[in-house]
């Protein structure tokens, strides 16, 4: 059997993956990634290519569990569990409901946010210094309600942002409609978040695979692995048309798969898949200035130069690849009661992809403690393209010994246990 390389195998080339690999080539690692299909083809892709420090607030909130029950037998729901039996998800529904409470919320703040800020600075940076063409702009973003009392109580909930250090600034329905023409009359109001940016995901992917292979990292597409195996004192990973990779260590960054690879590992990571729609379009005539969360909708819409693109949902349906209707349907009705011309003159694309979903809505970072040279970067929930930065960072220094660039210690698998 040969000795294993000194070599790290990065398991997965969706954002995440390829911003590990790219730090990691950076800092002079040799790395190669596997792909199970194209670079950035899944949960990557359609996005609405949001950062947002903005969405530092927990998915599990108080009164969420109640919205969820109301919402289940509604196909149409933000929020949308299909019953079955799957007792995965079940144990992890248990575990999120018991932290919508108040005290928990709060508390699982500061996390995402350090995570979310630290991120956006690393990419800025990024694109400065390594030219990233990724059509990235930081010019905010609004969450825009029509519902008075709703508005009311997203003032005070997302009042809690500014303990964190994100500016959150109050607009009244007036003021809203004259900064984004591209609304309805009849606004309430709305949150502006100066801080948020957005870019165009599938160039941002792209771009991470340039430099990753600049810096030289090598990068492997349909490699469909079917076995990780620790030999040696090192790794094996097998793809399914007998092509074989070894390496002295193995980063797990795949996605909403990494539980069903990381399980003959002996992990038992908490993570479940979450599907999220979208619509891509051409460009309509009277886009909005810069991204807006609909949120009497719960709709995402963000406006490229040459696209545009209605996004968001939840639906826990296990790895069901069907387009349904209804879910779709609902991005494009949000979207026509709340814009002038909601959709653009050229639907490209219809487009689902499932998030890696942890009941905490933490990512899992770091090392496994018991297996030497097995790595984690998984469970980024919604928020992959806006923590993709500052986990390829982390990791990188965590790998190479260097000071973290945050504090590691709340995503660690440890606190699973």
């Amino acid at each position: 059997m040969p000795e294993p390389r000194d070599e790290l195998l990065v398991v997965g080339g969706g954002v995440v993956g390829l911003a590990c690999a790219q730090a990691l080539a950076a800092a002079g690692r040799p790395v190669r990634v596997l792909e199970r299909d194209r670079l950035g083809a899944a949960t990557s892709r359609g996005n609405c290519g949001t950062l947002t420090p903005s969405h530092a607030l927990p998915l599990a909130a108080p009164g969420m569990v109640a919205k969820a029950l109301g919402w289940m037998l509604k196909p149409d729901a933000p929020f949308l569990v299909r019953p079955r039996f799957d007792p995965a998800l079940w144990a992890w529904l248990l575990r999120f409901a018991g932290r919508c409470d108040e005290r928990t919320f709060r508390a699982a703040i500061a996390p995402k946010a350090a995570l979310l800020s630290a991120s956006q600075a690393l990419l800025e940076d990024l694109v400065r210094t390594r030219g990233i063409d990724c059509g990235h702009r930081r010019d905010g973003l609004l969450y825009v309600w029509r519902d008075a009392a709703a508005f009311e109580a997203g003032c005070r909930s997302h009042a809690l942002l500014r303990e964190h250090g994100i500016a959150v600034d109050e607009w009244d329905g007036v003021r809203t409609e004259r900064e984004e023409p591209a609304l309805r009359e009849g606004v309430a109001g709305a949150l502006f978040f100066p801080d948020d940016g957005h870019l165009r995901p599938e160039r941002y992917t792209a771009e991470l695979a340039r430099l990753a292979a600049q810096d030289g990292a090598l990068i492997e597409e349909g490699a469909d692995l079917v076995e990780l195996v620790r030999e040696d004192g090192g790794w094996r990973a097998t793809a399914r048309d007998g092509r074989q990779w070894r390496a002295r260590a193995l980063l797990l960054a795949s996605g909403p798969w990494a539980a069903r690879m990381a399980r003959p590992l002996g992990l038992r990571l908490p993570i479940i898949p979450g599907k999220g729609y979208s619509i891509t379009y051409a460009r309509p005539g009277q886009a909005p200035r810069r991204p807006l969360v609909l949120k009497d909708h719960s709709v995402c819409v963000t406006a490229w130069d040459d696209g545009y693109r209605l996004g968001s949902t939840m639906e826990f349906a296990g790895y069901d690849d069907r387009l349904t209707r209804a879910r779709l349907d609902a991005l494009e009705r949000g979207a026509a009661a709340v814009l002038r011309e909601p959709t653009g003159p050229v639907k490209r694309e219809e487009w689902f992809g499932w998030r890696p979903m942890t009941w905490d809505d933490l990512p899992i970072l770091g090392a496994v403690p018991g297996q030497p040279g097995l790595w984690l970067a998984v469970g980024h929930g919604m928020m992959g393209m806006g923590m993709s930065a500052v986990t390829g960072r982390l990791l990188a220094d965590l790998v190479t010994k260097r000071t973290p660039v945050i504090d590691p210690t709340p995503y660690a698998i440890t606190r699973f246990r």
